[in-house]
């Protein structure tokens, strides 16, 4: 009984050709993710009119949406936030966007060392005007 569990473990790990391999070579070859695949976030922030639809959906409230109100009276878009180390990556932000400004992006290397890096800056407007889009 030990023998035959110890054989069939080893044959699994060690691939001696007696059946499909079940591991991927992950730093070699970029695994085959869905469609649906919930990786970070992405803004268009010309989309986006700041309605914050996508903060009150969240279930975590990561998403932090800030806004000015123009000379026309209308919202625009002055820096979007998302803490990803508190994310569930449920997807209620992506559905409840009306404009379609956010998406889930193919991307799952999103580990860090330290809590603070987390928090992703997705558009910035410096005080001069100029836009700056992060990561």
């Amino acid at each position: 009984m030990f023998g035959r569990g110890l054989i069939k473990g080893l044959r699994t790990t060690w691939h001696l050709g007696l059946g499909k391999a079940i591991t991927e070579q992950y730093p070699e070859r970029r695994p085959k993710l869905p469609p649906a695949f919930h990786g970070s976030l992405s803004l268009d922030p010309q989309k986006c009119n700041a309605c914050g639809l996508c903060a009150r959906a969240c279930p975590n409230n990561v998403i932090i949406v800030d806004s000015e109100r123009g000379e026309d009276k209308k919202r625009y878009l002055s820096a979007y936030t998302v803490k990803l180390g508190q994310c569930l990556f449920c997807g209620l932000c992506v559905e409840s966007c009306p404009r379609g400004a956010l998406h889930w992006l193919p991307d799952f290397e999103l580990a860090c060392y330290r809590f603070k890096d987390t928090e992703h800056v997705l558009y910035k407007r410096n005080p001069e005007g100029e836009v700056s889009k992060g990561a």
